[in-house]
């Protein structure tokens, strides 16, 4: 049986789905659909499948750590997952894995999938990748065709040609076409030969880059010379950041796909859907009887085909139709559902206005753990700190704060200088200005803290880091 090796692509940022998307904890790393994440929904779809191979991850350097935790939490061992050093489109990211796997075998087949679909008929879909495996043997780029149930003007299309005569169920692109107005649109899903354009393909590694050394050598050149000295770090390949950074930034649809000879299409019937919205997750979601979806703490009253999710607190609304609410600890969303296309145009303006809501949630995921911010003020910061059982943060340093250090529940050895102490539920230290320190849980329960912050800079760049266990500079 012939192996099928997945390559998850796994760096958006997502942005249309903010509040709850931000750059530190984009889309694919939220369970917005099921209690897992879309990426591992992405991975577990796939594990039912005998020739499935472990799966090769590439994505944004920071985010690595959440990336192989939830792999962890699935019992998933990736293959390897590559680290881009900055986002340069889905030509280079799939030029690297393509590379990386032609080390072992040029011909390996590549299952390109965005970290971020849901996917609904999995049987379907599994369906679809044989027969694009079949066509990727016979040396066809293959792509994935959703078949189109209405008319969209949020994808591009895809325009099936002639049957391929040796894969049945596949067939020739004749073109692939940009989002259509409306009109255009219905006449497509009308002619029957359109299919929306999925960003999912299978190929051979070979296949692909010998035609992306046709008609983009300099991709292919910058991808392998970034390859050529990555780094191994822990469980992760970390590319070159000069050779990948000095990489043009192309989708593989204007790089390869739109232009080769060998493009194929496999129609799929998978009840598909990119979550490009907040709209799209109203539509896939389970609803009440006046068309309401909800989710955490949310009280309704004649209201009805409303958008609505609370994460920290409780949501009322009454007597409004058609609107998208989302709640989280630092931002409430209101928009129009008709309107969530432009969530974008509200980042763009955080981003200009150089405000953090963008960024990161008050609670800020760590290797080790999280901690979140509960309270700040002149002079001063308070957060609740969580660590992870066995795990450490760095031995570190600061030149503009001081630190109290309170255990709610626990165990921490705490070093403060040449002292290491044991605290317990209730107990308390003092980590001076200036001072090297450490904090650990050698417990087998979380520990949860919280840290009282003192200084004349409270900023997370104030860390002098000497030593730690997860390479961060």
């Amino acid at each position: 049986m012939t192996s099928i090796h997945p390559v998850i692509l796994s760096g958006g940022s997502g942005t249309r789905l903010w509040p709850l998307s931000r750059a530190a904890l984009p889309k694919q790393l939220l369970p917005l659909a099921s209690d897992r994440s879309l990426l591992q929904d992405t991975v577990d779809r796939l594990t039912t499948m005998p020739e499935i191979a472990a799966p090769l991850m590439v994505a944004n350097v920071e985010h690595r750590f959440m990336i192989a935790e939830q792999m962890r939490e699935i019992g998933v061992e990736p293959r390897a997952i590559v680290l881009e050093p900055v986002g340069r489109n889905t030509a280079p990211a799939i030029a690297v894995a393509a590379l990386l796997l032609s080390r072992d075998d040029p011909d390996a087949l590549m299952l390109v999938l965005p970290a971020d679909h849901l996917i609904g008929d999995i049987a379907a879909f599994h369906e679809a990748i044989r027969v694009a495996a079949e066509a990727a043997k016979n040396g066809h780029l293959t792509t994935f065709g959703i078949v189109a149930a209405t008319a969209e003007t949020g994808y591009g299309y895809i325009r099936q040609g002639s049957p391929l005569g040796d894969t049945p169920g596949a067939s020739r692109v004749a073109a692939f076409v940009e989002k259509p107005d409306l009109a255009t649109a219905q006449a497509y899903v009308a002619a029957g030969d359109y299919y929306w354009n999925s960003g999912m393909f299978l190929f051979r590694a070979s296949d692909f880059l010998t035609e992306l050394g046709k008609l983009r050598p300099d991709i292919l050149d910058a991808s392998r010379a970034a390859l050529d000295v990555a780094k191994n770090d822990l469980d992760f390949v970390r590319l070159d950041p000069a050779a990948f950074e000095a990489c043009p930034s192309e989708s593989i649809d204007y790089a390869v796909m739109e232009k080769t000879g060998c493009a194929a299409v496999v129609p799929a019937d998978i009840a598909w859907n990119d979550i490009g919205a907040w709209s799209a997750l109203w539509e896939v979601a389970q609803k009440d009887a006046s068309g309401n979806a909800t989710r955490g703490d949310v009280m309704l009253e004649n209201a009805r085909n409303n958008f609505v999710r609370a994460e920290t607190r409780m949501v009322a609304a009454l007597g409004v139709d058609n609107l998208v609410i989302v709640e989280t600890a630092d931002v409430v969303l209101v928009a129009n559902k008709d309107q969530v296309q432009d969530v974008k145009k509200l980042v763009d303006r955080l981003k200009a206005e150089k405000r953090c809501e963008h960024l990161i949630h008050k609670q800020v995921y760590r290797p080790w753990g999280w901690y979140e911010g509960i309270d700040d003020g002149e002079r001063f910061q308070v957060k609740r700190i969580m660590v992870k059982p066995g795990e450490k943060l760095s031995l570190q340093m600061h030149h503009h704060r001081a630190e109290h250090w309170i255990v709610v529940s626990g165990t921490a050895r705490v070093t403060c200088g040449e002292e290491i102490l044991l605290l317990t539920e209730n107990q308390s230290t003092y980590i001076p200005l200036g001072t090297s320190h450490r904090l650990e849980n050698p417990g087998k329960i979380d520990l949860h803290m919280i840290e009282v912050q003192s200084g004349s800079y409270l900023g997370e760049d104030d860390i002098v880091r000497f030593e730690d266990i997860y390479q961060r500079s």
